[in-house]
């Protein structure tokens, strides 16, 4: 497999509190990558700092070799990115934010087709602010795909959807998945992972606590599914 994301010791802090501390990964192409840990753990920095929106203090992270700080628009070219704060202009229509996020790239996909793919179509005329949640999320990742990218990244993408929702953009993810998109995602849902990630990689403080297939995480722990071990690795199983 080819390798398009490389990360090595990458660190951030944040008013002397370290944030990410000297994490290490690699992503394959075509593969699910899960960032995985609680809300605070460093999951959303890490993205940050491997995108170039923000500069780490030290080590590296390069997507396709690049470094995203200084071949931005190269890199911005070859990914899709729904970040966890998704806000949009007021009363602005779907179709209308479909089309400006289109001329922002000079290859594109066609937004309705993107739509259909979604099962939101009939929605195009519909103001962004009035879907339900899990509609919302759909776009996003539509959003997020509409300069054919070689990889997207999602980050906490079903946090406050129900059930119903939730499982209907998995459904989704796993569709792309099979069409070859490299796909890097965080989440703290255990099931989420298990559902959809070939391997993952775990973080707390910051720092990595164990990384591998799901199936091999959960056979390093004493447990026999994915939530249970994960709260033995962050060490709260006795709590629990």
């Amino acid at each position: 497999m080819d390798t398009c994301i490389e990360v090595k010791d990458l660190t951030k802090s944040f008013g002397g509190r370290v944030v990410v501390d000297g994490i290490t990964f690699r992503v394959e192409k075509g593969e699910v990558f899960g960032l995985l840990g609680h809300n605070g753990a460093g999951k959303s920095t890490t993205i940050d700092l491997l995108l170039g929106l923000k500069k780490p203090d030290c080590g590296t992270g390069t997507i396709f070799g690049l470094d995203p700080t200084t071949n931005r628009k190269k890199v911005f070219e070859r990914v899709g990115v729904q970040l966890q704060s998704s806000n949009y202009q007021n009363n602005i229509r779907v179709d209308e934010l479909c089309s400006e996020m289109s001329a922002l790239y000079e290859k594109t996909e066609d937004y309705h087709r993107l739509l259909q793919f979604f099962s939101l179509e009939g929605f195009e005329k519909s103001q962004v602010n009035k879907l339900s949640g899990g509609e919302r999320q759909r776009l996003s990742v539509a959003l997020a795909l509409i300069n054919k990218p070689e990889i997207v990244f999602l980050d906490e993408l079903t946090t406050g959807l129900d059930t119903a929702a939730r499982r209907e953009v998995w459904r989704h993810l796993k569709e792309l998945k099979k069409q070859g998109t490299t796909i890097f995602l965080t989440t703290h849902y255990m099931e989420e992972a298990e559902s959809l990630c070939d391997r993952i990689f775990l973080i707390k403080d910051g720092k990595k606590v164990t990384e591998g297939t799901v199936k091999n995480v959960i056979e390093d722990s004493p447990y026999d599914n994915l939530e249970d071990a994960y709260l033995w690795y962050m060490g709260e199983e006795v709590a629990r």
